[in-house]
């Protein structure tokens, strides 16, 4: 006879426990790393499994661009040509002191005589002006004397005459 229909109740179980409801065992495939596809690739997941993945693909790093090298502004070239040469007419000149040293204190000797021989021959004229007197030799009255030239013509013969006063 037929049996009415029963439903049979089992615990709940988890998929995959080995004593309730084991899996069945599939046999590994064996890949050949020229079987993997580009893009993906073995990755190892949190858990420690390795498992093949989708990745992202590595692009290869774009090489660093070399620095352009800028051009030296005229500014600085004539700084640094004069640098040098400023340096060493200054080493020169310090050279040609250090020679010239007894020269120019003999020179600065000589430049004081000059300096007294023009201070003595301005003074001559004012201390024999002062050492006559009016009772002494030159004591006569001062003479004045007028001259008149006269020309005619850019070529002409100058006539002149000369008053005694």
């Amino acid at each position: 006879m037929h049996e009415p229909n029963r439903t049979i109740t089992t615990p709940a179980t988890r998929y995959g426990d080995p004593i309730h409801r084991p899996r069945p065992v599939e046999p590994h495939t064996v890949l050949l790393p020229a079987d993997i596809p580009p893009g993906v690739d073995w990755v190892t997941l949190p858990n420690g499994v390795r498992t093949l993945a989708y990745t992202h693909p590595h692009p290869a790093p774009a090489p660093e661009p070399e620095p352009v090298r800028e051009p030296i502004p005229r500014w600085a070239k004539t700084t640094a040509l004069l640098a040098p040469t400023l340096g060493c007419g200054i080493a020169a000149a310090g050279f040609g002191i250090s020679y010239a040293a007894p020269g120019v204190l003999a020179m600065a000797e000589a430049l004081w005589a000059t300096v007294a021989l023009i201070a003595a021959g301005a003074l001559t004229p004012l201390l024999l002006r002062a050492s006559r007197g009016k009772g002494g030799r030159g004591a006569g009255p001062v003479q004045h004397i007028t001259q008149n030239i006269t020309a005619s013509g850019m070529f002409g013969r100058a006539n002149g005459t000369i008053n005694h006063r």
